[in-house]
C-alpha cells in the first residue's frame, strides 16, 4: 500500500491550489486537485523499486507533503496485476471521532467514521476479538471490530450504498463481520447479501462469536452507477443483521508496461557514469509524452531501447561496458564528446547494431578488424573520423606497433623491477624491525607466481565473453562467469560506476587478497585496473553460496554431514583471518551468501577484502560506515559502532543456527521482525 499525502499551505503565496497528475510507475494514478487529501493505492510492483512521479500539467508546480509505503499480506486485496485505488474504509458503529490507524492497525490503514442511519442500533463489546488466532489475514483492528450496528429486528435489512467514479469502474467491496453479542445457547446469526436487488452471494454467512470474517466478491468485480447492498437475516433466523466495518476500492488498470529492466539498469549506469544532464527522469519511454531526449524505444512489451543519441553531451572517459547491456540497440551516436581509450570490441557484440558514430572524440589505438569487416559486409554504417590518435587502417596499425610497443614493454619491465625493489626493501626493513617475524600472512609463493596477475580491460571482456553470463551481484556490482585461456573457469567481479564502494575499497581488496591465502578463503586469480574500469578475478565456485543451498526453494537439501563440514571449513577460514597473520583481518559482513562452495562442496569465505586490517593487537576498529547485514550484525556493534573479532564470531554463530534449523536469520512481519534468537529463546 502506497500512501501520498498532500496539504497545500499556500507555499507559493498564490493562494491557489495546484492541479497536477500523480503517476505510479509509468501509469496515471490520479489527478491531485484538493487542498488537503490523502490517497492510498494497493499495488504489486514489477521491479525491486517503486517510482511515484508528480507531473506538471501546466496548472501549478506539483508538491507533496508525505509519501509512505506499507507492506501487506499477499493473500488480501487481490489486484490481478493491476492496482486498487479510490480506497475508503469505514469503522461502522464507532462513537469516537478519531481515525483508527497504526498501532491499532498493523497495516496502518486509515479507518474513518461512518454516518449511519438513525434507525440503526449501535452495539459494542469489551471482549477480545480472536483476530490473531484465525486465518483471516486482513487483520482488521480489534477496536474496529468491537463496534457494529444492527437493525431493529430480523425483518429489516441493513442497507449500504456506494457511488463509484463511473458506471464502468470495476469495483470491490469488503464487508468485515464479527459477532460481538453474547447469544443464547443454540443461537447463531446468519446473513444474506443482495446487490441491487439480486443475490450478491449464493450462500448465507454464519457468524461465530468474536471470530472475524471478511466477505468479498473477487470474480468478477462489480460495477454500476450505484451499488446498493442489502444485508438481511437469512431464512430461519430471528437475529437482525449486523455490520462491523466496510472497505470500498476501484480496480485501477495499468496499461503501460515499463521499459525492460536490463535496459533501465544500463541506461541509469550510463547516466550516472557520465553525469548526463539531460532531463532523464522516470521511465525512459513510457508514458510517451515524457520519453527521454535522445532515446527511442521499440513498441514491444516490454519496450526495449533501440536508439541512443548522446552526441555533444560532454561525455568523458572510456566507453563504458554499460552500452553493451543495451542488447536491442540498433543505433548509437556518441560523436563529438571527449571519450578516450581504445575502441572496445564489445560494441560489435550488439547483434542489432547497424549504425555507430564515434567521430569527434579522443579515441586511441586502431579500429578493430571486426568493425572493418562489419562495414565491408554492409552490416554496420560506422563513423570514426576526427579522432586524431585513432588508426583507421591496418598499415597504420602495424606501423604504430613497431614504434610504440618496444618502449611500453621496456618501461613496464622497469616499473616492475622498481616495485620489486621497493617491496623487497620494505620486507627486509619490517623483518629487522620486528625481530625477523613477518607482518604478512603465510603464503604459498609458487601459487602466487602463477596467479595474481593484472589483466587489461580488453582481456576481461574476452574472458567473460562480452559479459555474457551474470552469476551474482554484490556491493561492487555484477559478477560474471569467465574462462581463462587455459579453460579455467573464473568469477569476474566488475566495479559498477553506481557502486557505493569506490577506488579506495577496490585497491584495498586487491592488495589484501594478494597476501592472504588459505584453503578456506576464496583465492584471487587476478585483477584489472585500467582507468575507470576495475575488476577482480576470483576462482570459480561451482556450487554457488550457502544461502542458495539453505533456501526453501532448493530441492537438493544439504545432508547433516555436509552441513557439519561446511561449518568446520568456514570456521577454519575465519580463524585464519583472525589469527593466521599478525595483520588481523575482521570480515565485517559474514553471512551465508559470503560462504561459497566449490565442486567438492568445500566451503570458502568470500568478500573479506573490504574488511579493515589492523596492525595493532587491540583488534578493534571504529567504523564510520556500517557494513554487516541485518540479522547477522552484532548488536554490540549497532550500539558502539565498534567492529572486532567477536562481531565476526557472533555472525558465525547465527550462520550455525541457520545451518542447524534451516530458519532465516530474520523473519519479516507486518509489525516487527522476528530474529532467529527470539525463536530459539521461545
Amino acid at each position: 500500500m502506497i500512501r501520498a499525502i498532500f496539504v497545500y499551505g499556500n507555499y507559493n503565496g498564490k493562494n491557489e491550489t495546484p492541479v497536477f497528475d500523480l503517476y505510479i510507475g509509468v501509469n496515471v494514478w490520479l489527478t491531485v486537485e484538493l487542498a488537503s487529501a490523502i490517497y492510498d493505492v494497493i499495488y504489486v510492483p514489477l521491479t525491486d523499486f517503486i517510482e511515484v512521479c508528480l507531473v506538471n500539467t501546466g496548472n501549478g508546480i506539483p508538491y507533496i507533503s508525505a509519501l509512505e509505503i506499507r507492506h501487506l499480506d499477499n493473500f488480501i486485496y487481490q489486484t490481478d496485476g493491476e492496482a486498487l485505488a479510490n480506497i475508503r474504509r469505514y469503522d461502522i458503529g464507532s462513537t469516537t471521532k478519531s481515525v483508527v490507524r497504526y498501532p491499532d492497525d498493523v497495516y496502518d490503514r486509515y479507518w474513518g467514521l461512518f454516518q449511519y442511519d438513525d434507525n440503526w442500533i449501535p452495539i459494542t463489546t469489551d471482549s477480545t476479538i480472536y483476530s490473531q488466532s484465525t486465518d483471516n489475514a486482513y487483520n482488521i483492528p480489534d477496536v474496529v471490530l468491537k463496534t457494529a450496528v444492527k437493525t431493529q429486528n430480523a425483518s429489516i435489512p441493513l442497507n449500504f450504498s456506494w457511488y463509484p467514479p463511473d458506471s464502468l469502474s470495476k469495483c470491490y467491496v469488503y464487508f468485515h463481520f464479527a459477532e460481538i453479542e453474547k447469544l443464547e445457547a443454540g443461537q447463531q446469526r446468519k446473513l444474506k447479501i443482495n446487490l441491487n436487488g439480486e443475490h450478491y452471494l449464493t450462500e448465507s454467512i454464519k457468524l461465530d462469536y468474536l471470530n472475524p470474517q471478511t466477505i468479498v466478491q473477487n470474480d468478477p468485480p462489480i460495477s454500476g452507477e450505484r451499488l446498493h447492498f442489502s444485508i438481511y437475516a437469512a431464512e430461519g433466523t430471528k437475529l437482525p443483521p449486523i455490520l462491523n466495518a466496510v472497505e470500498t476500492a476501484v480496480l485501477k488498470e495499468l496499461p503501460n508496461k515499463p521499459t525492460a529492466t536490463d535496459d533501465v539498469e544500463a541506461i541509469m549506469e550510463i547516466k550516472e557514469r557520465y553525469r548526463v544532464t539531460k532531463n532523464w527522469q522516470g521511465d525512459p519511454r513510457v508514458p510517451s509524452e515524457f520519453s527521454w531526449d535522445g532515446l527511442n524505444c521499440s513498441d514491444k512489451s516490454p519496450p526495449r531501447i533501440i536508439s541512443l543519441n548522446l552526441s555533444s553531451s560532454n561525455l568523458t572517459g572510456v566507453i563504458a561496458t554499460s552500452f553493451s547491456n543495451l542488447k536491442a540497440l540498433q543505433s548509437l551516436d556518441l560523436s563529438y564528446n571527449d571519450l578516450t581509450g581504445s575502441l572496445p570490441e564489445f560494441l560489435a557484440q550488439l547483434q542489432n547494431l547497424n549504425t555507430l558514430n564515434l567521430s569527434g572524440n579522443k579515441l586511441t589505438g586502431s579500429v578493430p578488424e571486426v568493425f572493418q569487416k562489419m562495414s565491408r559486409d554492409g552490416k554496420l554504417v560506422s563513423s570514426f573520423g576526427k579522432n586524431p590518435d585513432l588508426c583507421l587502417s591496418d598499415p597504420c596499425n602495424r606501423k604504430k606497433r613497431k614504434v610504440f610497443v618496444i618502449p611500453v614493454i621496456a618501461s613496464s619491465i622497469a616499473a616492475v623491477l622498481v616495485l620489486l625493489f621497493i617491496f623487497s626493501a620494505l620486507a627486509i626493513y619490517r623483518m629487522k624491525r620486528h625481530g625477523g617475524s613477518s607482518l604478512f600472512c603465510t603464503v604459498n609463493k609458487s601459487s602466487i607466481k602463477s596467479q595474481n596477475q593484472q589483466y587489461s580491460y580488453s582481456e576481461v571482456v574476452s574472458i567473460t565473453n562480452n559479459f555474457k553470463t551474470i552469476i551474482g551481484e554484490g556491493g561492487f556490482g555484477k559478477v560474471y562467469l569467465g574462462k581463462l585461456k587455459d579453460e579455467t573457469q573464473v568469477a569476474v567481479k566488475l566495479l559498477s560506476t553506481s557502486s557505493y564502494q569506490g577506488y579506495k575499497e577496490f585497491q584495498a581488496e586487491a592488495q589484501l587478497l594478494m597476501i592472504v591465502h588459505h584453503r578456506n578463503l576464496v583465492s584471487l586469480v587476478g585483477f584489472c585496473d585500467e582507468g575507470e574500469e576495475k575488476a577482480l578475478i576470483y576462482e570459480y565456485m561451482a556450487n554457488g553460496n550457502l544461502h542458495q543451498h539453505l533456501s526453501v526453494t532448493n530441492t537438493n537439501v544439504l545432508t547433516w554431514n555436509e552441513r557439519l563440514h561446511i561449518a568446520v571449513n568456514a570456521a577454519h577460514g575465519l580463524e585464519y583471518l583472525h589469527n593466521g597473520c599478525k595483520l588481523h583481518i575482521i570480515h565485517r559482513d559474514l553471512k551465508p551468501s559470503n560462504i561459497l562452495l566449490n565442486e567438492h562442496m568445500q566451503a570458502k569465505i568470500a568478500d573479506f577484502g573490504l574488511s579493515r586490517a589492523f596492525a595493532t593487537e587491540r583488534d578493534s576498529h571504529v567504523s564510520t560506515r556500517p557494513v554487516g547485514t541485518l540479522g547477522y550484525l552484532d548488536p554490540e556493534f549497532q550500539a558502539s559502532r565498534n567492529f572486532n573479532k567477536k562481531s565476526d564470531v557472533y555472525s558465525f554463530g547465527i550462520i550455525l543456527f541457520k545451518l542447524i534449523t534451516g530458519r532465516p536469520a530474520i523473519l519479516r512481519g507486518p509489525v516487527r521482525n522476528n530474529h532467529i534468537l527470539d525463536w530459539l529463546i521461545l
